[in-house]
């Protein structure tokens, strides 16, 4: 596997199908916590601003079901009886069929999975919060041993919570194992606080250089260089040692690296602050701050982790050009630092919303020009009809994916509503955003979904309106879309026809709607409007 590839579908079918033994450096999983509740996303315009589209996400409590007793039946039948033997303690423990069983089962058998595509020289660590972080911790040790785990990193999520009776919940847990006692590792620093560096680092030479005076001395005799006599100090009779042998000692105070006090007193070593790498990075994290309204690469994702975060894991525990997996990918955090660090990635999910967003994040922070493969998506007609006749909410999902548009209220729409998807934009004459409506069709189309569609139009107050079809139009659409008039930009200072239609294919080959850009800031169009005031376009 060369990588960089996204998949989408579940996890366990493509760690199966599609990835090789020991074949990945690095492993980060932020798996559904079952925490029992639903997620709501409020999207973000690629304009910067939050989208009025809201949709679940997905409801993350793992219930019990054919899935999960399936699980649970490949992990007690499977080789790793020792798994199987743990796994029964926790399901008798807990009791069958509940939803802390029905999560622990899914996850260890796609844990199993996990353990065979890691290199020996590869680590992995498990995102979750203190609602079953425990019970994971268990199955962990009993799929990589308990002698591979190496951290349970606490990471301070949110600044405060209330909560009426107990402490607030504040952190999610990682669980950090490796799969062998020979692993990758680079040691992160972080600088010292300013406090600590004007109390200890106090001492200044003439070019500003802060030091601070070290001892040059050490517990316990020797008999060697290190024990000799130096300048008249006997290291000896004090039952010390120098740190260095005395020959380095002389070409230390050369290098007018040793402090003399004025009033005597034995010589110390200056150790100067910028001499030392800082502190050894730890494991409660305190200095990644969560991703706020404000933050720059906040998605309205509603687990979105910060870049940072990913970023710290991924040069810690991998090196340029190793193979970075995140099985649950979500909107692409651990892909797109992966990315940015120089490493190759794999990225899976079982969403088409997800496999968007990653998709419309990647191009955003790296450009077109990207390479990667996008696999169990369809690229090209046929793919998309046998998508269809499966699923056809998946074929929504995905067509409206391919248009960049919103879903809306995760298909939950009402039946009469009309309305799948929105897309929106900054009309340069006010400033505001506008919206499009978007209707995705599978199956036979005719002239009267176009007359619903501009219905929903001027109901929804909506500047346009898209009809996405698998079908050709036939020509009484055509012309009742042509009927339907046009959307006149001031700013862009051209005319849109109001109601547009698209195949499938045509989308696949690169016609997408004709409408204002989506990707123009609030100051870009109102350099286009002034623009458009004096008479000319930029």
């Amino acid at each position: 596997m060369a990588g960089n590839c996204l998949y989408f579908g579940d996890n366990l079918g493509i760690l199966r199908d599609h990835i090789g033994s020991e074949s990945v450096d690095l492993i980060y999983l932020d798996p559904p916590f079952n925490s029992n509740r639903s997620y709501n996303l409020l999207f973000k315009e690629s304009s910067g601003d939050t989208a009025d589209a809201q949709i679940t996400a997905f409801d993350d409590t793992w219930h019990w079901g054919p899935s999960a007793e399936q699980a649970l039946l490949e992990v007690e039948t499977g080789p790793r009886q020792d798994v199987a033997s743990v796994l029964r303690a926790l399901v008798d423990a807990l009791g069958r069929r509940n939803d802390m069983t029905a999560y622990l089962a899914m996850m260890t058998v796609r844990l199993l999975e996990l353990h065979r595509v890691l290199k020996p020289t590869g680590s992995i660590y498990l995102h979750c919060d203190p609602t079953a972080s425990h019970y994971l911790k268990v199955v962990m040790d009993a799929i990589f041993g308990p002698t591979s785990f190496r951290n349970e990193v606490v990471w301070k999520r949110t600044g405060a919570h209330s909560s009426a009776k107990r402490y607030g919940p504040v952190h999610d847990t990682v669980l950090f194992f490796s799969r062998s006692s020979t692993y990758t590792w680079n040691p992160l620093y972080s600088p010292h606080p300013s406090e600590y560096v004007e109390s200890h680092y106090s001492q200044l030479d003439a070019d500003g250089r802060r030091w601070m005076p070290d001892n040059l001395t050490a517990a316990g005799v020797r008999h060697g260089s290190s024990g000799s006599v130096w300048r008249g100090f006997d290291v000896t009779a004090k039952g010390n040692h120098w740190k260095f042998t005395v020959e380095h000692l002389e070409a230390l105070d050369a290098a007018d690296m040793i402090y003399w006090p004025e009033r005597g007193g034995w010589p110390r070593y200056k150790r100067y602050l910028d001499s030392v790498k800082g502190i050894a990075q730890q494991d409660v994290w305190l200095d990644v701050p969560p991703i706020n309204a404000q933050a720059a690469e906040r998605l309205g994702y509603p687990t979105q982790k910060p870049l940072a975060l990913l970023e710290r894991i991924i040069g810690a525990s991998s090196n340029p050009g190793d193979l970075v997996l995140d099985p649950f990918c979500g909107c692409g955090t651990a892909v797109c630092a992966a990315q940015h660090l120089g490493r190759r990635w794999i990225g899976i999910d079982v969403t088409h919303l997800a496999i968007a967003l990653v998709r419309n994040r990647l191009k955003g922070m790296f450009g077109e020009a990207l390479a990667y493969d996008v696999v169990g998506v369809p690229q090209d007609v046929a793919s998309a009809s046998a998508l269809a006749q499966q699923d056809r909410s998946k074929f929504e999902a995905w067509a409206l994916s391919v248009v960049e548009a919103f879903p809306i209220q995760g298909g939950k729409k009402g039946a009469d509503s009309g309305l799948d998807g929105i897309l929106t934009f900054r009309d340069a004459a006010s400033g505001k955003p506008r919206k499009a409506v978007v209707q995705v069709k599978s199956g036979h189309v005719q002239v009267g979904y176009v007359r619903d569609l501009c219905h929903v139009v001027e109901r929804e107050k909506a500047a346009m309106g898209f009809l996405i079809t698998l079908e050709p139009p036939s020509r009484p659409m055509q012309t009742e879309a042509l009927a339907f008039g046009h959307y006149h930009s001031d700013g862009w200072n051209r005319d849109y026809q109001r109601l547009q239609i698209r195949t499938v294919e045509e989308l696949l080959s690169g016609k997408d709607f004709d409408m204002p850009p989506t990707n123009v800031t609030f100051e870009q169009a109102t350099r286009v409007r002034q623009a458009a005031e004096q008479g000319r376009l930029l």
